[in-house]
């Protein structure tokens, strides 16, 4: 059982909607960057563009007020005729990234009862990190009365030897894509062409092939989009408690997703990185170098901890000769968390890439701190044993290279 299904999947015409304007960054990118989305927002215009169906991170505070015009653009765009529905389908995409190189992937559906995210759990379909229980209410209000989901999660497989997507490539030979544009902001190149049913069914058939064994078989792992997908999870969980079992026959029991092969050369894991706002900087340097010593005295036989903290135009390195977690991230969260819990006023953002840490620290006098990332083949073995990681462990490339809004589905029942 492949766990892995066709959707009935809705895109606009291309011919008379330009691509370009409609596809736009993950939500949870550039959080911190209020000028990246004000472009967006000049890029688009009044252009038909899934930046009228999302709600970017950064105005999460301004839910309330935004969430009503996204329901009714949604609406509007469906009662317009605006998108073509795909029955039972898949759609295989070539993403050539900002550095050129191509990442494939399979868009379609799970089905939700195979996936969970709280801690202890070992579903088919797990979080590789910890899920932040009060980032899901907001989106679940996102969710709740929308009439379409548009995905930014995106689902990684352990297929070494290349035997479920990479074969899909020679669609991308004397087949017409359904899509194929540049992506806005320097985000790359998209394509993608549509699965008929042979295809389909090979896709199962090389997913049943290399299904794991045993007991609570990790098939597959989230690589972006855990709170998203949790989100949609939450949702479900409400329609159960309200609809009962009529609530096994909705759409919102499934979720979109792009599947990724963990072992495409085009997929490179980048460290998340910390910026601290609000905090005195001498009682973080001392809070941090204090931790330091109580972490390497209570665990005398953990891997030491690097980190790189960023101050004003300054650089510093501490390390934990032993630290709190196999990996660095782990033992830095482990440390903010309780520092962010006993200074109110204190916040952490995370952030995607070095130079855009080091702006938001010298424009906007945050504390920043780098360390190393983990390496990808150390995920599906690291979930299987610690289930998630810490939170914004890992981010699958470049801000801009994350996965666009394009592919919608209706996840309301039909009146």
């Amino acid at each position: 059982m492949s766990r892995f299904y066709p959707a009935d999947i809705l895109l606009p015409d291309f011919k008379k909607v330009d691509g370009t304007r409609y596809a736009v960054v993950a939500c949870d990118q550039f959080t911190s960057e209020p000028a990246v989305w004000e472009e967006t927002e000049t890029v688009v215009g009044d252009a038909l563009s899934t930046l009228r169906f999302i709600l970017p991170e950064l105005f999460l505070s301004e839910r309330k007020e935004r969430i009503p015009g996204i329901h009714a653009a949604m609406e509007k765009a469906l009662s317009d005729g605006a998108f073509k529905e795909y029955p039972h389908a898949m759609i295989y995409l070539r993403r050539t990234q900002s550095d050129g190189t191509v990442r494939e992937g399979l868009v379609g559906a799970i089905d939700l009862l195979d996936y969970d995210y709280k801690p202890g759990s070992k579903p088919p379909i797990r979080a590789t990190e910890g899920t932040v229980l009060e980032r899901v209410p907001p989106r679940v209000d996102i969710r709740r009365g929308a009439k379409i989901e548009l995905p930014h999660v995106m689902l990684l497989l352990d297929d070494p030897g290349k035997t479920v997507i990479e074969p899909l490539a020679d669609l991308a030979t004397g087949t017409a894509p359904l899509y194929d544009f540049d992506l806005m902001q320097g985000g790359g190149h998209v394509t993608g062409y549509l699965l008929d049913r042979a295809k389909q069914k090979r896709v199962d058939e090389a997913l049943d092939a290399i299904a794991p064994e045993g007991e609570d078989p990790l098939v597959f792992a989230v690589g972006d989009g855990n709170h998203s997908l949790a989100a949609a999870k939450a949702y479900f969980e409400e329609l159960l408690d309200t609809l009962g079992d009529d609530a096994l026959t909705h759409p919102a029991r499934y979720a979109l997703v792009e599947l990724v092969n963990l072992h495409s050369p085009a997929l490179v894991f980048r460290p998340i990185y910390r910026a601290v706002f609000g905090a005195d900087e001498g009682d973080l340097t001392n809070a941090l170098l204090s931790d330091v010593l109580t972490a390497s005295v209570k665990n005398p036989d953990a891997p030491a901890t690097h980190l790189t903290v960023l101050s004003g135009e300054t650089s510093s390195t501490v390390t934990y000769p032993h630290g709190t977690h196999p990996l660095d991230v782990g033992t830095l969260q482990s440390f903010l968390d309780r520092y962010v819990a006993a200074h109110p006023g204190v916040t952490v953002d995370y952030i995607h890439g070095e130079d855009a840490l080091a702006s938001i620290v010298s424009e906007r006098g945050a504390i920043g701190f780098l360390f190393p990332g983990m390496e990808k083949e150390q995920l599906f073995p690291a979930v299987r044993e610690k289930g998630a990681l810490p939170r914004k462990t890992f981010s699958m490339g470049e801000a801009r290279d994350k996965r666009y809004y394009l592919e919608a589905r209706k996840i309301a029942e039909e009146n």
